[in-house]
């Protein structure tokens, strides 16, 4: 990112003091005026956009499918009604019909259902997941557009001071109390900030196209993200969010799909045993006119297919997929402690920009205009000064788009919905 194009005024020092959003109202990262549409916060962002995803959507498709399939597991084998004829002729015609009725050994049924169900938990878990992925990626996207929208207010009254601070040296030229190298550089810092200002426009219309793009609109059209940049996300430590992780989607997710392998060995060690075949019905001779009872039991012969191959195959399956939860498990708290990381260092480093270096660089600006004004300081040293005051301003805004990042991989990786953001507090 270029550096805002500066130039110093007296007006800059309430324009840009640091605790200028604090002094807005609660909706410090909107302006919008009476005609322009209401303001979209980040519950109604949430709502719209679980409304309307497609990766939610299909999550809960897969949810549904999943339920089928353990009804349809639950059901045993249809019976079977076979009629046999013997002769062509009527007279002396023998008429066999008989059922029949599969008998599941070796607890294929069991072992079917249980398997059906860990499938269903599994994607209940994929819903859960997808549901966490979608609101991190929207709360990142949400704050992109604050942030966003706090940079055009910044290059904005950017330009504005550069304008009428290149409008001065000009007079002050044109008095001959300054060399007109003075004027050329004012102009050069007008000309950039009307560039910083067209970026941080595109930026904006860029942030607010993705955001609208997780309800399937191509843009937000005249409204404003509303919320409270100098508000912080807090977290849990460290500690408690490794704990929190064993109930967390993925991790969920990954160790039911290692019981749905260990369930699937079940099934597949259940098709060794040999289903038999229950044969009951009726013969009647039309030639006799005597009608006899017919029972049988067919049983396979396992002399050669005993499911050998796909009980290993399972079995295999299921040692992958206990390796899979382990790396799982590993990768996931290294991301945990990561994130708490970088949330941890976001919070102190938005505390001193806050507490210490924003007032200190205010302050310098003051002195310098003051100074400025009153013929005591140089062009240069107001420049220094005015570009100190900005750069930590940007500064402050990227610490806070990063802190919110930290707290939406956190949310994502525990399967939380975000909490709600805290100010941070001297």
């Amino acid at each position: 990112m270029r550096r805002l194009p500066l130039w110093p005024l007296g007006l800059a020092a309430a324009l840009f003091s640091p605790f200028a959003v604090q002094a807005q109202p609660e909706t410090s990262a909107t302006t919008t005026s009476a005609s322009a549409a209401a303001p979209l916060s980040l519950a109604a962002a949430t709502a719209l956009a679980e409304a309307y995803s497609p990766s939610v959507s299909a999550a809960r498709r897969e949810l549904e499918a999943s339920e089928a399939e353990v009804r349809q597991a639950d059901l045993p084998p249809n019976p079977e009604l076979a009629v046999l004829l013997e002769d062509e002729r009527r007279a002396t015609r023998t008429t066999t019909a008989q059922l029949n009725i599969p008998l599941e050994l070796g607890g294929k049924r069991a072992a079917r259902v249980a398997e059906a169900r860990r499938a269903s938990e599994l994607a209940q878990a994929g819903l859960l997941g997808a549901q966490a992925e979608l609101r991190a990626q929207l709360l990142a996207a949400f704050f992109r557009v604050l942030v966003a929208q706090e940079r055009v207010k910044l290059a904005d009254a950017s330009t504005q001071l550069s304008t009428r601070g290149a409008d001065a040296t000009a007079r002050r030229v044109a008095a001959g109390k300054i060399s007109p190298v003075d004027e050329t550089r004012a102009r050069v810092e007008q000309a950039n900030a009307g560039l910083e200002l067209a970026d941080a426009r595109a930026e904006l219309q860029s942030a607010r196209q993705a955001l609208a793009a997780f309800w399937g609109s191509p843009e937000l059209g005249q409204a404003q993200v509303e919320g409270k940049l100098d508000a912080l996300p807090v977290r849990a430590d460290a500690q408690q969010l490794l704990a929190a992780l064993e109930t967390a989607p993925t991790l969920e997710a990954s160790r039911l799909e290692w019981e749905r392998r260990k369930a699937a060995v079940e099934v597949e060690r259940s098709r060794q045993t040999p289903d038999l075949t229950l044969n009951v019905g009726a013969k009647r001779s039309n030639d006799t006119r005597i009608t006899q009872a017919v029972i049988g039991v067919i049983v396979p012969l396992p002399l050669f297919d005993r499911n050998e191959g796909r009980l290993q195959a399972a079995l295999s399956r299921a040692d992958k997929a206990e390796d899979d939860y382990r790396a799982t498990r590993i990768r996931l708290a290294n991301e945990a402690r990561q994130a708490a990381s970088q949330l941890a260092l976001a919070r102190a480093s938005a505390q001193t920009l806050k507490t210490t270096i924003l007032p200190a660089a205010q302050q310098a600006h003051d002195a310098a205009t003051r100074g400025f004004e009153a013929g005591k300081f140089g062009f240069l040293d107001v420049l220094d000064a005015q570009r100190s005051l900005l750069q930590a301003r940007v500064r402050y805004l990227g610490v806070v788009a990063g802190a919110y990042q930290a707290a939406a991989t956190l949310d994502r990786l525990l399967g939380r919905q975000p909490h709600h953001a805290q100010a941070a507090t001297p």
